[in-house]
């Protein structure tokens, strides 16, 4: 397949310039403003490549659809995803740089010469030596995560646009806020959708199709000491920083992100915010298990009654949130959309993997509402830091993954 890479090219580098990060403490939909200004420029993009039923709800999902070319009746009808915002702990108003045809030296980000990516250090850097690599300058993340999905899937539109002859289903395109903070998928409207099958384009290694994820929880703790002037606070003063010290320092290291690989889960803080008189911690707690994740819950619920019993004179108010389910759950019963997902990959050249996710896509979400939506790669690498890059060519053969999956729905799906 002939796929317009430099088309693709100059999409990827016009999102990753604008700022999309979002705000888990936000109580808006999208969590940003900011968010909107990616929104309404797919929005106008798409009708300039000549996709249908084109809209921007109020929401922030834009939606839009590719008539079907099959003359076939009963093509399930397919929709791809990307998620337009980016993880909240970095900017995310890209500088990006092209590097063509890397040659398998050093790439020091010139914005911060601290950061570098190389064949060393940088997983699967070396294997993409000769292509043509995008960072970003390093005091921000690039932003591929999940731009490089978005400019991936608005590329396989154009491409079956200017294709009619290539057979296929009706197949509806969705971009979606505020995947990062877990709440991608909450408002939109599967019967407007109308989707009977979708995937994700928002992993990373070139091949890979995913249908397995964490179970995720979140939690907040409220810490509420007694006041008291530090002079005199003998004997009055509880401190609630110091409360919520004892409870960081009580959590089992064994169960930290940096210490867990693999299968095994993890409780994480990830915030901390307030004075000597009230402390809220954010957390999350994650498990492939949903017994597993059930007794992380327990553990953080131990350590809470723990201090409460220590310190009856402080208030603890403990809260726990469900995000997202191991959307394996679903899939296991039955896996046309991952074995077809895995022929289109052989279609391309690529050798098809799939690996457990430390993490969660829009399509958890999705799964568990009854649309099953595995989750395919784009090509990102070290995402949620300012050395995340992406390979070109892994794009293209990306784009490329897409029109064979179109294809084989439209053999097999009916």
């Amino acid at each position: 397949m002939q796929i317009d890479s430099e088309d693709l090219l100059q999409r990827f580098l016009r999102y990753v310039q604008i700022d999309t990060r979002s705000d888990s403490h936000s109580g808006t939909f999208p969590s940003t403003p900011c968010q909107w200004d990616l929104l309404r420029l797919l929005e106008t993009e798409l009708r300039e490549i000549g996709a249908s039923d084109v809209t921007l709800d109020p929401n922030g999902y834009v939606l839009a659809t590719l008539p079907a070319t099959s003359a076939k009746g009963g093509v399930p009808r397919m929709a791809w995803c990307g998620h337009v915002d980016t993880a909240t702990n970095l900017p995310s108003a890209a500088k990006p740089i092209v590097h063509r045809s890397y040659d398998g030296r050093p790439i020091v980000l010139p914005d911060d010469t601290n950061q570098r990516l190389d064949v060393e250090s940088t997983p699967h850097l070396r294997e993409a030596i000769g292509h043509d690599i995008i960072t970003a300058s390093g005091t921000t993340l690039l932003g591929a995560d999940d731009k490089s999905g978005v400019a991936i899937v608005v590329a396989a539109a154009r491409h079956l646009l200017r294709h009619p002859e290539i057979p296929h289903g009706v197949i509806r395109l969705c971009f979606n806020p505020d995947e990062e903070i877990g709440r991608g998928m909450h408002k939109l409207d599967l019967e407007t959708l109308a989707a009977d099958v979708a995937y994700t384009l928002d992993s990373e290694e070139p091949g890979e199709i995913d249908f397995e994820t964490f179970s995720a929880d979140s939690a907040e703790i409220e810490i509420e000491g007694v006041a008291a002037h530090p002079g005199w606070a003998k004997g009055v003063m509880v401190n609630a920083v110091r409360l919520a010290g004892e409870f960081i320092t009580a959590l089992p290291r064994e169960l930290a992100p940096e210490t867990t690989s693999d299968r095994e889960g993890f409780i994480h803080p990830l915030e901390i915010r307030g004075t000597a008189d009230k402390v809220k911690i954010w957390m999350i707690l994650r498990d492939f298990e949903l017994d597993g994740l059930a007794a992380k819950r327990a553990c953080v619920e131990a350590v809470v009654a723990k201090l409460r019993a220590d310190e009856p004179r402080a208030r603890f108010v403990l809260t726990f949130r469900e995000q997202y389910r191991n959307m394996r759950y679903w899939l296991e019963k039955d896996m046309r959309p991952v074995e077809f997902g895995r022929e289109a990959l052989r279609r391309a050249g690529l050798k098809p993997i799939s690996p457990s996710i430390r993490g969660g896509t829009d399509g958890s979400n999705l799964t568990a509402r009854g649309l099953p939506t595995p989750n395919l790669f784009t090509g990102m690498h070290g995402v949620h830091s300012q050395r995340e890059w992406v390979s070109l060519q892994d794009m293209t053969k990306a784009v490329e993954t897409l029109l064979h999956l179109a294809q084989i729905w439209e053999e097999k799906g009916a």
